[in-house]
């Protein structure tokens, strides 16, 4: 009820800049990554460094940015109910190629500390098919992290 309340109030607001928009889209995409991070329930120090790393290449942010993202994107993750939340923003903006890029990065964090646990496996599965990924690009995009 609380997120058809929020999302009655934000259709009904001024449309957000470019910016804003921009923005939202970074903290959905940080956040699922936060998902995979966080679902072994143990943050590993190579998971830990990994993270700020890839955002700051990816998103072309300085590292002041990207920890202050990554703090926002902790924030509406552990209020959050739902990957829908996150997956709805990066299919409104997304590109395939987009998406699989965060896929990608996703199974890269997963195998970070390598070992795969079954939560982060669920979890990345699970966004691949709210982001109407195929199967085989899932696992394309997982046998690519594998190699690197």
């Amino acid at each position: 009820m609380i997120a058809k309340l929020k999302q009655f109030l934000s259709s009904h607001i001024e449309p957000i800049s470019a910016e804003e928009q921009a923005k939202h889209l970074h903290l959905a995409a940080i956040s699922l990554l936060l998902e995979v991070v966080y679902a072994d329930e143990t943050l590993d120090d190579t998971e830990a460094k990994l993270l700020p790393e890839m955002l700051a290449t990816s998103l072309s942010l300085s590292p002041s940015e990207v920890e202050t993202l990554i703090d926002e994107a902790k924030a509406i993750q552990g209020n959050s109910t739902s990957l829908y939340e996150f997956t709805k923003e990066i299919n409104s903006q997304c590109s395939i190629e987009q998406k699989q890029q965060l896929i990608l990065a996703m199974w890269k964090l997963a195998y970070a500390d390598g070992k795969l646990c079954r939560y982060e496996d669920q979890i990345i599965r699970r966004t691949a098919e709210l982001l109407h990924l195929k199967h085989s690009e899932l696992i394309q995009m997982r046998n690519v992290a594998i190699s690197s």
